[in-house]
C-alpha cells in the first residue's frame, strides 16, 4: 500500500508517498517509488527497513492516508545470482514476468539466453494502477452513517481552552532541539535533490546548430550542481546526469571522475558502470613507463596525453580505438585492447587523479569530483600524532607537506566539477572491508596447499616487499616501539602503500584491512619532512597461492629462521576450514612481523630501533633515496616556494646530523668487529696456553 502525507495536494507526487509492503506478519517500509529507468532496465534501491504495526498505526494517526493498495502473488525461481518471478497483481488482473539481479550485464545476458526480445515494461505497478484507476481525490468525504450523525448533533459544543504561550516561540521544526538518536549522522534535513540543466548562456545557441554535430556537443554545457553531496546521493545524481545527457545530446557521453588517491573514485566509477552498463577506463593505463620507473605516479607528466586525446577523439566520432593496458608490477605496457562504444550503451567513464585536468576535461561531458575517504583520514592521523608530541599543525599545513601534488595541481581542478561528492566512507577503517587472517610458522608442504585450493581458479605469484615503520620522535611509548604508534609504508614492485589502522585481534584471527592505501613517493617524503623517523625495517619475499576465495601466503622474513604462513579471506569460516585442513590448529600466532623481529633483537637495539645494526645503514640509504626522489618533481619545480635563511640553516644542520649518525653507525659496526676479533684472539691464546 502507498500512504500519502497529510500536507499533499491533488497532484500525484508519488515520490512523496510512503510505500508499505506486508509479507506475512511483517511490514517493510520504503520512501516513495524511488527508481531509475534506463532503456529496458528498472534500477531501484534494495533498501527497505522492517517496522511494526504500531509504527504503521502512528503514521495513520499523523494524518497519512492510504491512496493505493494492491495484492501481489509471486512464484520465484533462483538462477544463480538472479531471480525469475511470475507476479500476479489483483488490481490489474494480469501476470508479469520479472527478472531481477544485482549485476546489469548478468541480467541482460540471461534475458538474451532465454530468448526474450522486444520492449520490456519499465512502468511500476503503481504507475499502471494510477493510469487505469486515476488518483483518489483528497476532498472525497468518507461515508458516515445516519445514527452517528444524529448522535453527534446532540452533543454540546465545548469552548476551546486557551493556549499558554512562552516568549521563546519556535516557528520552524529545525529550531527544535533534537537528540542525536533521532538524527545520528545529519544535523539538519538534507535538501531536495536538484535537477540537471544546461547553462542558460549555452542553451540559447542550441537552435542554430544541428543536433548530433560536434559544434552542438561543444555548445551544450552542463550547469554545475549548487552544493556537494554524500556518496549515495552523488551516485544517484551522477546516473541522472548521464541520463539527462543521453536524452539531450548525441551519444557517446564521456564521463570523468577525478580526485585524490583513496577518495573512492574507482569504487564510484564501477558502481555507476554497473547501473548504466558501460566500460570504465583508468588513467593509470596511460602511464609512461619511463616516468613510472622514477616512482612519479602522481605527476601529470607521467600520463601519455597524446594517446589519451586520440582515444577520446576516436570515441567521440564513433570509431574503434585501442586502449593501452599497463602492468603496474613490471612498470610497462603489456598490450592494447580494442574499445568501441555501442549505440545501445553510449557511455564511457574515465577515472583517475588527473581526470579533471583542463587538458582532459575539455573533451568530457560530465565532470565529477570525489574527495574524502582514506585521503582525509591520513591527514587526521598525522594531526593526531603531532598533537601527541605537543606540536599542533593545521590540516592545510599538513596537506601542503604530505600531498604537495594534490594541493598545487589536483585540488584547483576539482572546484570546476559539475558534481562534487564527499566520501565519508573509509575502507581502511570499516570492518566490512576487512580480511580474516590466520598466521602460523608451522611448515606446510606445497602439495597440501594445492589440495585445498580450487585447481580451476588456482594461480600463484611471487612478491618481494620492504616494510618501513615511521614514528614521530617524542611519541610516548615507554621506551619501546609499538605498532599502534607507527605508520607502516610498504614498498612492493615499485609501489608505495600505507597502512594506517592497526589490525584487530580476535582469538586466533587477525582482522586487517582488505586493501592498503596507495600513495606516491612524494607523500612518503612529506611524512619524513614533517618529522617522522624510520624506526623499523622488515625485508621479505612472499609466495602467494590463491583461488579467488582463499589466499595463502608463505612469507620468508630476512631475519627469521623459518617462514610464516598466512591464510587470508573475507569469509571467516572458510579461512578456519583451510587452517584445519592444513593441520595448523594450535600453532597460530597473532603477533605482527614487527613484534616477531623485535623479539629477536638484542635488548639494547630493541628499544633504540627495529633493525639490526648491520641493517641501519641500508635503512638510512633507503630513507635518503625516498627524500631525494620525492622531494621535487618537474611539476613542483615551476611553483617552488621561497625558503627563508632560517630554513636553510635548519636544513644544513639536519644534513650534518644525518651524516654524523651515519658515521656513528659505521664506527659502531667497525668497533664491534674489532673488539670481537681481539676477544676471540685472546681466548684462543689462553686456550692454547
Amino acid at each position: 500500500m502507498y500512504l500519502r502525507p497529510p500536507s499533499a495536494n491533488e497532484e500525484a507526487r508519488i515520490n512523496d508517498w510512503i510505500k508499505v509492503r506486508q509479507s506475512g506478519i511483517r511490514y517493510y517500509l520504503s520512501l516513495g517509488d524511488q527508481r531509475i529507468v534506463d532503456k529496458n532496465f528498472i534500477i531501484r534501491p534494495t533498501a527497505e527497513f522492517e517496522v511494526g504495526r504500531m509504527t504503521l498505526g502512528g503514521l495513520l494517526a499523523l494524518g497519512y492516508n492510504v491512496v493505493v493498495s494492491y495484492k501481489r502473488a509471486s512464484t520465484s525461481v533462483n538462477i544463480g545470482s538472479l531471480s525469475l518471478s511470475l507476479e500476479t497483481i489483483d488490481t490489474l488482473g494480469e501476470t508479469f514476468l520479472v527478472l531481477r539481479g544485482s549485476d546489469r550485464k548478468t541480467v541482460g545476458a540471461e534475458a538474451l539466453r532465454m530468448g526474450i526480445t522486444g520492449q520490456w515494461l519499465t512502468k511500476s505497478y503503481l504507475e499502471m494502477i494510477l493510469e487505469r484507476k486515476g488518483v483518489p481525490r483528497l476532498n472525497t468525504p468518507p461515508l458516515v452513517s445516519a445514527t452517528s450523525v444524529s448522535h453527534n448533533q446532540e452533543k454540546d459544543i465545548a469552548a476551546p481552552k486557551p493556549i499558554r504561550t512562552t516568549p521563546n516561540l519556535v516557528y520552524q521544526l529545525e529550531d527544535l532541539a533534537q537528540p542525536w538518536t533521532r538524527s545520528p549522522t545529519k544535523s539538519k534535513m538534507e535538501p531536495v535533490l536538484p535537477t540537471w540543466h544546461f547553462a542558460s548562456s549555452d542553451r540559447s545557441h542550441g537552435g542554430s546548430v544541428a543536433t548530433g554535430s560536434s559544434a552542438f556537443r561543444d555548445t551544450m554545457k552542463l550547469a554545475p550542481m549548487p552544493d556537494s553531496y554524500d556518496l549515495d546521493r552523488g551516485l544517484l545524481l551522477a546516473v541522472q546526469g548521464i541520463q539527462f545527457l543521453l536524452e539531450n545530446k548525441s551519444v557517446p557521453v564521456i564521463v570523468g571522475i577525478g580526485g585524490p588517491s583513496g577518495s573512492g573514485k574507482t569504487s564510484l566509477a564501477h558502481k555507476m558502470a554497473n547501473i548504466v552498463g558501460c566500460e570504465v577506463v583508468s588513467l593509470e593505463s596511460y602511464f609512461r613507463p619511463e616516468q613510472v620507473k622514477d616512482f612519479k605516479y602522481d605527476d601529470f607528466n607521467s600520463l601519455d596525453l597524446p594517446l589519451l586525446s586520440k582515444n577520446i577523439g576516436d570515441i567521440k566520432h564513433g570509431r574503434k580505438t585501442k586502449i593501452p593496458v599497463f602492468n603496474l608490477e613490471t612498470g610497462s605496457r603489456s598490450c592494447f585492447k580494442e574499445l568501441e562504444i555501442s549505440e545501445d550503451c553510449g557511455v564511457i567513464i574515465f577515472e583517475g587523479v588527473y581526470a579533471l585536468h583542463p587538458e582532459i576535461r575539455k573533451s568530457l561531458d560530465l565532470w565529477i569530483a570525489v574527495v574524502g575517504g582514506v585521503h582525509s583520514h591520513l591527514i587526521s592521523r598525522v594531526q593526531r600524532d603531532k598533537s601527541r608530541v605537543g606540536c599542533f599543525m593545521s590540516q592545510n599545513e599538513i596537506m601542503m607537506t604530505v600531498f604537495p601534488i594534490f594541493q598545487q595541481h589536483i585540488e584547483p581542478h576539482l572546484v570546476h566539477a559539475h558534481l562534487k561528492i564527499r566520501n565519508d566512507f573509509d575502507p581502511v577503517l570499516s570492518p566490512e572491508s576487512s580480511l580474516f587472517v590466520l598466521k602460523s610458522n608451522k611448515q606446510v608442504a606445497y602439495q597440501d596447499i594445492l589440495n585445498i585450493l580450487d585447481s580451476v581458479k588456482f594461480c600463484s605469484s611471487v612478491q618481494n616487499f620492504i616494510d618501513i615503520y615511521l614514528r614521530l620522535p617524542g611519541t610516548p611509548a615507554n621506551g619501546h616501539i609499538a605498532e599502534s604508534d607507527c605508520v607502516r609504508v610498504r614498498i612492493c614492485e615499485g609501489r608505495f602503500a600505507l597502512l594506517i589502522r592497526e589490525p584487530i585481534r580476535e582469538g586466533n584471527f587477525i582482522i586487517q584491512p582488505k586493501v592498503d592505501f596507495d600513495i606516491s613517493i612524494s607523500t612518503v617524503s612529506g611524512l619524513l619532512n614533517l618529522g617522522y623517523q624510520a624506526v623499523a625495517y622488515i625485508e621479505a619475499s612472499a609466495l602467494i597461492y590463491q583461488d579467488g576465495k582463499i589466499l595463502i601466503e608463505v612469507d620468508h622474513l630476512q631475519d627469521a629462521p623459518s617462514p610464516y604462513l598466512q591464510i587470508k579471506g573475507v569469509n571467516k569460516e572458510a579461512v578456519a576450514a583451510a587452517g584445519s585442513a592444513l593441520k595448523l590448529d594450535g600453532s597460530y600466532t597473532t603477533k605482527s612481523y614487527l613484534q616477531i623481529i623485535l623479539e629477536r633483537l638484542p635488548l639494547v637495539e630493541r628499544s633504540y630501533s627495529g633493525t639490526h645494526t648491520h641493517q641501519a645503514a641500508r635503512l638510512q640509504e633507503l630513507v635518503e633515496s625516498i627524500q631525494s626522489q620525492g622531494g621535487s618533481t618537474p611539476s613542483e619545480s615551476s611553483q617552488s616556494r621561497e625558503v627563508s635563511p632560517m630554513d636553510g640553516i635548519i636544513e644544513d644542520m639536519q644534513c650534518r646530523i644525518r651524516r654524523l649518525e651515519r658515521w656513528h653507525t659505521i664506527n659502531t659496526v667497525l668497533w664491534t668487529f674489532l673488539m670481537s676479533a681481539l676477544i676471540g684472539y685472546s681466548l684462543y691464546q689462553r686456550k692454547r696456553q
